[in-house]
């Protein structure tokens, strides 16, 4: 009778298996003792599901800047990984595979990232330990493996503050800063579908690490072949504390302080919300803070418990219409102006508002940010505390495929605007760049400081953040947070809708007003999906293709400009250089713009059309003209994205 390694080569030899995968489940097998493992392989050949364990052990999950993501639950789910039953419907075991999420990578990637903490905490001569801050959603296996993952570090000799439930990606990223962590772990996949769950490191700043840190992490990480350690001695090992209300309670009393101008609140009593947190960590902070600040507002019932299925959504991603569409119900039922929604990490806000034709309407993640930094900006500026005095060292901060809404409102107020890569981690590092430019003594105690004092020195000594966000329905108005934050966006917007409420405007009024001044600017986002062993081969085919041959023209406009991030030496407007990124920018003559990149976090290549209008110098658009430019803007977008279409199918052909 063959062996069960005999059975695999044999599928090699028959060209039924990748060499690569082979080699990955005969490590597997040899270097770790858990029987579920031997059994899901041994079920899976049986079965002949060829692609299915080439999908599982093509590579090993590579653990990247953005720590892991993966599947944790496979497209086959067998017997073994099946087991007992558990509730609601998960299985008993995740998915088994070295291209997974499970115990085997969350424990090389815990090993890998303390073995860095402890190196990086000698050479910083810091007393004591590394400590580690823990948080997770509510995806299925996120409490295992969050409770794995504390057990692997405080075994390696890390003390851990572990949260007891659920809670949002920013609270993490709050609570490394409040609990002078060392480093950051959530367990989550953000919106991504059920069976993913990912596993997404912070380092002491709050933010996800950088470099120098991050290939220092991930080169030690990517160094451990496998799950199985021995422990430190006793008396070396870590403590693991277990954290909740006294981060919640920190947290929520920083929130407040993002409210500009609490008499809007009073004035707009009538003001009518409708809140889902779409399963997941949302309602723990944000619900809590509406209450607190007065607003009218109600919860989906159906989405507002824990579940990891997402049971009521086809994906959990309040950028598609479809995740709001209870909650838009409800709106509807009650008169509400205005519906928002999070992701099951929290660190994503999506939103639709009672438009001037009464009906309720989806606004995109550009939307949304724009008229959250123009209000937050120009709020300020009313107030006096932004002045021609401190003007200069005011910052917007936001990614190169977010609108140039954002820009040419800081332009026209006198503010800096910043543009980043693709990712909240560089924004948090821009809030990391600008705290340590104050002087050593008030970065000491820098921390413990109010945010009225923090404001008063950045605007003195270094630069005030306003406001930063990115497309993908991610914002920030406060650096006491180093991540895109849900619960901070789910106040800031509130208050801005209170605003519109107060003047007696619909939301989408307001906006073109802001449209009207500075200028149309739309933006479509599409996405192509390429799943599995072969989809990561079309990828990387086609972001290969885009820089070595970029389109000449399209949608008969000439291409005049190719900014390829991967190849060229890019500097931001503070003389930072940009990192090198698989990214192109091509630039139309006409002045539409289209960006390329493949996801981090996805199997998807990703792009971004850009179009606009400015009006005449010292004129705005009026009511008719902004309608008329709209379409016109609109179509070309659809004309564009129709050839970029083609010209995908062509370059895979």
């Amino acid at each position: 009778m063959n062996t069960l390694t005999d059975r695999i080569q044999a599928a090699v030899v028959a060209g039924q298996l990748l060499e690569s995968s082979a080699r990955n489940i005969c490590q597997l097998l040899a270097r770790s003792s858990s029987p579920v493992y031997e059994k899901s392989i041994t079920e899976l050949v049986d079965a002949e599901a060829w692609s299915e364990l080439d999908d599982r052990f093509f590579r090993t999950l590579a653990f990247g800047t953005g720590g892991l993501r993966g599947r944790t639950i496979g497209k086959i789910v067998i017997a073994a990984e099946r087991g007992t039953p558990q509730g609601l419907d998960r299985p008993e075991f995740p998915c088994v595979g070295t291209n997974a999420m499970n115990d085997f990578n969350i424990s090389r990637a815990t090993q890998g990232l303390v073995a860095y903490l402890k190196e990086w905490f000698a050479k910083e001569n810091l007393p004591g330990r590394p400590k580690i801050a823990i948080a997770h959603d509510t995806r299925h296996f996120s409490r295992d493996f969050a409770e794995l993952t504390a057990r692997v570090a405080s075994e390696n000799g890390v003390d851990v503050c572990l949260f007891s439930m659920p809670r949002s990606t920013p609270e993490l990223s709050f609570a490394v800063r409040f609990t002078n962590s060392t480093a950051g772990i959530v367990l989550t996949a953000s919106h991504n579908p059920p069976h993913d769950n990912g596993y997404k490191v912070y380092f002491a700043d709050g933010g996800q690490v950088v470099e120098p840190q991050a290939s220092g992490i991930i080169q030690k990480v990517n160094a451990v072949e496998c799950d199985v350690y021995k422990p430190v001695a006793p008396e070396e090992r870590g403590t693991i504390f277990h954290i909740g209300d006294e981060i919640d309670n920190a947290y929520m009393a920083r929130l407040e302080t993002l409210i500009l101008d609490r008499s809007l609140i009073e004035k707009a009593r009538d003001l009518k919300i409708v809140f889902t947190p779409i399963h997941g960590t949302g309602g723990e902070i944000s619900c809590p803070m509406l209450a607190r600040l007065g607003f009218q507002f109600s919860v989906v019932p159906q989405q507002a418990g824990f579940d990891g299925r997402f049971p009521t959504v086809k994906s959990p991603n309040p950028e598609n219409a479809e995740a709001l569409t209870l909650a838009v119900k409800l709106a509807n039922e009650q008169g509400a102006d205005l519906v928002l929604a999070t992701d099951p990490d929290c660190d994503r806000m999506g939103a639709a508002v009672r438009n001037s034709k009464g009906e309720m309407e989806l606004i995109s993640g550009n939307q949304i940010g724009s008229i959250m930094a123009w209000y937050r900006a120009t709020t300020l500026i009313r107030q006096g505390i932004l002045n021609e005095s401190n003007l200069k060292n005011c910052v917007i901060v936001k990614t190169f495929v977010t609108t140039d809404l954002q820009k040419a409102i800081a332009k026209k107020l006198g503010i800096r605007c910043v543009e980043t890569l693709t990712g909240f981690k560089y924004i948090g590092a821009k809030l990391g760049k600008y705290e340590r430019a104050l002087p050593a003594d008030i970065q000491a105690v820098y921390r413990g400081l109010s945010e009225a004092e923090t404001r008063a020195l950045r605007l003195a000594l270094s630069s005030y953040y306003v406001f930063g966000g990115e497309e993908s329905y991610g914002y920030s108005g406060a650096d006491f947070c180093r991540d895109k934050d849900a619960n901070s966006a789910t106040v800031m917007f509130c208050e801005v809708a209170a605003y519109a409420k107060a003047r007696g405007l619909t939301l989408d009024a307001l906006l073109d007003e802001v449209y009207a001044e500075f200028g149309y600017y739309a933006e479509q986002n599409a996405n192509l999906v390429f799943e599995g062993a072969e989809g990561a081969g079309k990828i990387k085919r086609l972001a290969e293709s885009y820089a070595t041959q970029p389109p000449q023209s399209l949608d008969g406009v000439a291409v005049t400009e190719v900014v390829n991030f991967a190849t060229q030496e890019i500097y931001d407007v503070e003389g930072d250089l940009i990192p090198k990124e698989a990214m192109l920018i091509l630039t139309l003559a006409d002045g539409r713009r289209v960006a390329v990149r493949p996801s981090g976090t996805e199997p998807k290549i990703k792009f971004y059309l850009f179009g606009r209008r400015d009006p005449a110098p010292g004129q705005t658009f009026t009511r008719e003209e902004l309608g008329s430019i709209k379409g016109e803007v609109k179509a070309s977008l659809e004309r564009l994205w129709a050839e970029l279409q083609a010209d995908v199918d062509q370059r895979l052909a």
